[in-house]
């Protein structure tokens, strides 16, 4: 296992040295090389993710973490055209960001070059073998894969199938690389490959990133857990806000960017809780709420404080009364993972508050959180959701992908 993996992690360091200063148009012919082969594919990689869901289902996962699983045309014919999307935009690369001159002559300037060797570690998506992949090549970095073994065989297809298609077009060879192995003595070791891995991101759910955070030497960026809050105020569109809270939690209810917490405010809860409860409940969510909500349907379960705390990922939502928009705030920041919160209202000074006091990655008003993404952003694809401070926040696009390297211009100039 430990040959295999410095194996993939040495072949990736030298393609990212290549990788480094290769033209634009040949990114870009590679990406779109990639999502024709995607599509040329489907069959294949569709035969090959069927044999991952029928495993998924008999090891008892859960409809949600099938539903991450799945793939199907539709599915991805996104992807392709998440690939198209990337190669259609702007590269980071080589961009100077500013430039100045000191008293001595010196021209200063600061531009963009990629990170290097970027270690990808994540659970049952096989999506993100390809947002990644075309990511970190559109960057000019190369890219170590480490999908969960729940999506072997279909991280195993779409990786033959797009590193085959990229190579063709001229990039160098280990630009792209999966860990086959299902050891996760794997990640482990990934996680301590300094001088071959530059930056290791890791997406999933709270067990993987804390794992990867606590044990890694690598540099991290932490992605984000989604314990995210819709709160509809007392002077929200009723009919607005049960539309934005079932589209966030029911749309696709195993992704971290669906809702998890609804809170409501006192003054409206009379009037919105019954059909709002009742469409989820038809929605199949099952609802745990605080006694007032109880009280608006005798169905629904009691919420605990771990409900109010967790990030389900599942057709399950805690609900909570809340006697003012100061206790909404005081109880998202209590249980927020800060990553993405929303207010449904119509008074501009209450949105502007809640805009300004909510410390998330993404703060919204009146729009579902699942807008929470990369593509929507208009990033192409995403390498993941940061909810650190630190380098990347939010959606992380191309640009997140990069670091700052200074050029310095001089004409003989030394150093008194």
């Amino acid at each position: 296992m430990e040959r295999q993996v410095i194996a993939k992690a040495k072949k990736a360091r030298e393609a990212a040295r290549k990788l480094a200063y290769l033209s634009t148009d040949i990114k870009n012919d590679a990406l779109l090389a990639m999502a024709d082969s995607l599509l040329k594919n489907t069959y294949n990689i569709l035969e090959a993710n069927a044999l991952d869901v029928q495993e998924g289902a008999k090891n008892g996962l859960s409809q949600a973490l099938l539903d991450r699983l799945l793939l199907n045309q539709a599915r991805v014919a996104d992807m392709a055209n998440g690939l198209a999307m990337v190669a259609s935009l702007p590269d980071p690369v080589g961009e100077v960001e500013s430039m100045w001159t000191r008293p001595n002559g010196l021209r200063i300037g600061r531009t963009r070059v990629p990170l290097g060797v970027v270690g990808i570690i994540y659970e049952a998506r096989p999506n993100v073998t390809v947002d990644a992949a075309g990511l970190c090549l559109k960057a000019g970095n190369a890219v170590l894969l480490r999908g969960g073994s729940e999506a072997i065989n279909s991280n195993k297809a779409i990786t033959n199938v797009i590193a085959e298609a990229a190579i063709r077009e001229g990039m160098p060879e280990g630009a792209i690389n999966l860990i086959e192995t299902t050891d996760r003595e794997a990640v482990n070791f990934m996680l301590k490959l300094n001088g071959y891995i530059d930056v290791i991101i890791p997406r999933g759910g709270a067990g993987l990133i804390q794992t990867v955070v606590q044990n890694a030497t690598v540099p991290v960026i932490e992605t984000g857990v989604g314990n995210c809050h819709v709160f509809v105020d007392r002077y929200a569109d009723l009919e607005k806000a049960q539309r934005i809270a079932l589209n966030a939690k029911c749309q696709r209810p195993g992704v971290c960017n669906a809702l998890e917490s609804l809170l409501v405010h006192q003054a409206v809860a009379a009037e919105f809780l019954p059909g709002a409860l009742e469409a989820l409940k038809t929605a199949g969510v099952e609802v745990r709420g605080c006694e007032r909500t109880r009280a608006a349907a005798g169905w629904v379960k009691p919420a605990s404080e771990e409900d109010y705390a967790s990030e389900f990922l599942d057709l399950i939502i805690s609900v909570k009364v809340v006697d003012s928009f100061d206790e909404a705030l005081d109880h998202i920041y209590r249980y927020s993972t800060r990553h993405s919160d929303a207010i449904v209202t119509e008074n501009y000074p209450r949105a502007m508050r809640f805009l300004n006091e909510v410390d998330a990655a993404a703060v919204y008003i009146n729009a579902s959180t699942r807008f929470t993404d990369g593509g929507q952003f208009g990033f192409g694809a995403e390498i993941g959701i940061s909810t650190q401070k630190l380098h990347a926040r939010g959606p992380m696009g191309l640009k997140e992908l990069t670091t700052n390297k200074y050029i310095v211009f001089g004409d003989g100039q030394i150093r008194e």
